[in-house]
């Protein structure tokens, strides 16, 4: 073979043989570079109740690929959270976001998860009024109070039902176990309100004095409405009663006798006499 093809025919594999490794390495770059990088996080094991403590059994690592969560916990700061209460409950597999622990040092329970200002008041209800069990931390509900009101003897209106307090934060929401009358132990609902501290005095005096419910509401309708509230009597179709008022005394006006004019003829002279009506009649 001529030793010109040869050398042309060479030259022609190794100029093939670089550009099928430059494509190959172009390639290659292009595809790392599409791929997203994962990152570690600290995520929770199991579901995680509110006011429980952070160890290690009930944490793990889990890997999220692209944009992190703000204020997710990385996988090197594990050992951080370890110790700190949890201010809401968790869920299987969710990554640890530093807003939803209390700060370190503050403990476990309801009390890191309470702002502050704010108070929480157990309020003590039954399915019926906790809303067949369907308040759940983080609702929002209004609190409604029926009873009679204090100093009606004659209560004409019945019972009486008025809201007193308009979308209130649920804190939490469980059962605590109480005894009876006769020591033996029941499970009683109780239900934590976030209030401030005038509400829960009002709240505190109300559970004691009248029965209290609880009506769920929307979430987003954060709206305060007036209601005037309603009584027993309102209930049978008839006009709305309205508060009694003190009658008042109806004085009869005295009407002055009335008085006739008569005339008198003597002669020319011309004189009037005036009698009253007998008896003083109109």
């Amino acid at each position: 073979m001529n030793r010109r093809l040869l050398t042309i025919l060479l030259v022609a594999f190794i100029i093939a043989a670089v550009c099928t490794l430059l494509i190959a390495h172009l390639v290659r770059n292009q595809s790392a570079g599409k791929q997203p990088v994962t990152t570690l996080v600290v995520a929770a094991k199991a579901d995680i109740k509110l006011g429980t403590i952070l160890s290690g059994d009930n944490i793990t690592t889990l890997g999220i690929t692209g944009t992190l969560p703000k204020g997710v916990i990385l996988e090197k700061d594990m050992k951080s959270v370890i110790g700190r209460g949890v201010v809401a409950d968790l869920y299987e597999g969710e990554p640890l976001i530093e807003s939803r622990l209390a700060a370190p040092g503050s403990g476990g329970g309801l009390a890191p998860a309470i702002p502050l200002g704010m108070r929480a008041c157990a309020v003590k209800v039954d399915e019926v009024v906790g809303v067949s069990g369907f308040v759940t931390p983080g609702m929002r509900v209004d609190v409604l109070i029926s009873g009679t009101p204090p100093g009606q003897t004659n209560n004409t209106q019945g019972t009486e039902a008025r809201t007193l307090l308009q979308n209130i934060q649920v804190l939490s929401a469980g059962t605590d176990i109480t005894k009876d009358k006769e020591g033996k132990a029941k499970p009683v609902q109780v239900v934590n309100l976030l209030v401030t501290p005038e509400q829960a005095e009002t709240l505190s005096l109300a559970s004691n004095q009248v029965t209290i419910r609880l009506v769920l509401r929307n979430p987003l309708d954060t709206t305060v409405t007036p209601v005037a509230g309603t009584a027993t009597a309102n209930l049978f179709g008839g006009p709305t009663i309205a508060p009694t008022q003190a009658k008042r005394a109806t004085v009869a006006k005295r009407v002055a006798p009335q008085a006739f004019v008569v005339e008198v003829f003597n002669g020319s002279k011309q004189s009037q006499e005036k009698f009253a009506s007998p008896g003083g009649r109109q």
